[in-house]
């Protein structure tokens, strides 16, 4: 693919992955990603011809890694587990109120909208949130109960984004800091 192709392709990637965020799977219809992309409707089929599962399946990825990125880079730079879980707290609540409100977990709508009818969809979310437990769990100092405690840390954190969108605020992420910083001692 060249250069021309493959940036037409990260624009379709990009535009679903800013809508399916705002709203959902159901918010990032194919009209309404080809008028955010600003990309011609063939190049949708031509680089997703698996439809809009394929295209959000690969917008859920990227989203994915780019949050898996964001918090090995935070674990790079805290000494302790609850001190790198409240710097990720803090990086994903300036991410959702820089949004105004509308960028939570780029991968729970379509979770909760799609696991259960969409095979594939339910495997790309799946995928991700084991992704995230994996550095999640790196991170935990060697634990014993590391698995269990990553996927803990991961619940209170979906949690606390879900409220604090629903609340526009980051109390719900603050209290969840302070429960998790108790946890892990």
């Amino acid at each position: 693919m060249g250069q021309k192709g493959a940036e037409t392709r990260d624009r379709l990637t990009d535009a679903t992955q800013e809508l399916i965020e705002a709203g959902g799977y159901f918010g990032a219809g194919l009209n309404q990603v080809v008028a955010a992309s600003g990309a011609p409707r063939g190049s949708l089929y031509f680089h997703f011809p698996g439809g809009k599962d394929q295209l959000v399946g690969t917008s859920l990825r990227q989203a994915g890694r780019a949050v898996n990125d964001a918090m090995g880079g935070l674990a790079d730079s805290h000494s302790s587990a609850a001190e790198f879980v409240d710097a990720v707290l803090r990086h994903l609540g300036d991410r959702l109120e820089g949004s105004g409100w509308r960028k939570g977990c780029p991968v729970a709508t379509v979770a909760l909208e799609m696991a259960a009818t969409s095979d594939p969809l339910q495997k790309v979310c799946s995928e991700v949130y084991t992704e995230w437990e994996a550095t999640l769990r790196a991170r935990l100092d060697g634990r014993a109960n590391a698995d269990d405690l990553s996927v803990t840390v991961l619940a209170l954190i979906e949690g606390a984004l879900l409220l604090a969108r629903a609340h526009r605020s980051r109390e719900p992420l603050r209290a969840v800091a302070r429960q998790i910083t108790a946890l892990l001692g």
